[in-house]
């Protein structure tokens, strides 16, 4: 699936250099804003430890692991809505994006320039939020006129239920909080508003990057930005950026993991990161597992099983029969798939069937 994240924050807090720590592209990384003029992509594997371990039991000729795409955007500035700085590249490239890892400074460094001249993380949040809050608010104000007229003149019902979602959208983006602060109960409201694809509607995570001292405990800045964000549906992660890139220079896992014991961790923040967006997208993994191939596969939570059998061919979706699920834990138990048709383990399930993260599938069909 082609779901991406988007790594946005001001210049200068560290996107580019936890990007570099992400994938294996090596986006510029110098001292001076904008040095990221064009959207960097990289694709990255999701570390898990199920797929690890089905290759271990499986041996297959293959492996092909879950991946996200990660999308390093150019640095904003104050009045990015009006086209300053790079702000129009950015709110195109943002808007693109299935949702945003926003990455907040929040360490010192007399040796790092900050564009406002100081480290404030919660400031920092609040200019790139309203910068994309008044984007969002041309977006509705536009719509709001156009609908408007068609709810007053034509007495159409399909225009006053988007009058209304517009209008509550527009309420809370004035009182300064995020489109996604916005829930509406019916299937068709929810559809209108995803649809206009609004940049604060678009799930966000707080990636604090902090020293090396911080990497484990976290720092005051790091509180700061905790509090300003209770009560809004939004993440937190902390992640020491230089550290990380440190990390990746090391040849061996057993380099890495005393690296990490040294600072307090048990695992990278890299990996935490990754796995954070996924499931920031609301994403979850089923398997595939034979002597051919291993594969996870990534759908998005709560699918159905014939909507998570067009993942491998449309064929699979149009033709469904049934689906032969095998959950991981019986799986590893047991000793594989002939362990657990021995054990009478194997379910059998139809269209209604909602795949669970971790199944390991068979999908039956005809076409």
């Amino acid at each position: 699936m082609a779901l991406k994240c988007g790594i946005v924050g001001l210049p200068n807090v560290g996107k580019s250099t936890l990007f570099n720590c992400l994938s294996n592209a090596k986006a510029q990384s110098a001292n001076f804003p904008f040095c990221t003029i064009e959207p960097n992509v990289g694709v990255i594997t999701v570390p898990d430890d199920r797929l690890t371990t089905l290759v271990e039991m499986c041996q297959p000729k293959s492996v092909v692991p879950a991946t996200v795409e990660i999308v390093d955007i150019a640095g904003l500035v104050k009045g990015a809505s009006k086209g300053e700085g790079l702000g129009n590249k950015f709110l195109a490239n943002i808007r693109e994006t299935d949702a945003i890892l926003h990455v907040l400074r929040c360490f010192d460094d007399d040796n790092i320039t900050h564009v406002d001249g100081s480290v404030d993380p919660v400031r920092d949040k609040e200019i790139i939020e309203y910068e994309l809050i008044l984007k969002d608010l041309e977006t509705v104000d536009a719509r709001i006129a156009k609908t408007l007229k068609q709810a007053q003149t034509g007495g159409d019902k399909v225009a006053k239920m988007q009058y209304e979602v517009l209008r509550q959208i527009k309420e809370a983006l004035d009182a300064g909080k995020p489109a996604r602060s916005v829930t509406f109960e019916t299937p068709d409201e929810q559809k209108f508003a995803r649809e206009l694809f609004l940049l604060t509607s678009k799930p966000v995570m707080y990636v604090c990057n902090v020293d090396d001292a911080s990497a484990a405990t976290g720092n005051a800045y790091v509180e700061a930005v905790k509090k300003s964000i209770e009560g809004e549906d939004a993440q937190v992660l902390v992640v020491a950026a230089q550290t990380e890139s440190e990390i990746a220079e090391l040849d061996t896992w057993e380099e890495r993991a005393e690296f990490l014991a040294e600072i307090g961790l048990d695992e990278s923040g890299v990996s935490r990161l990754i796995r954070a967006a996924y499931a920031l997208l609301d994403l979850q993994t089923y398997f595939t597992a034979g002597p051919d191939e291993v594969r996870a596969w990534t759908f998005i939570r709560g699918s159905k099983a014939p909507k998570c059998a067009g993942i491998i061919h449309t064929d699979f979706e149009k033709g469904f029969i049934r689906a032969e699920v095998i959950k991981y834990d019986d799986y590893v138990a047991l000793g594989g798939e002939q362990g657990v048709r021995e054990a009478g383990k194997m379910g059998v399930e139809g269209k209604e069937y909602v795949v669970q993260d971790g199944d390991i599938m068979h999908f039956r069909f005809n076409v």
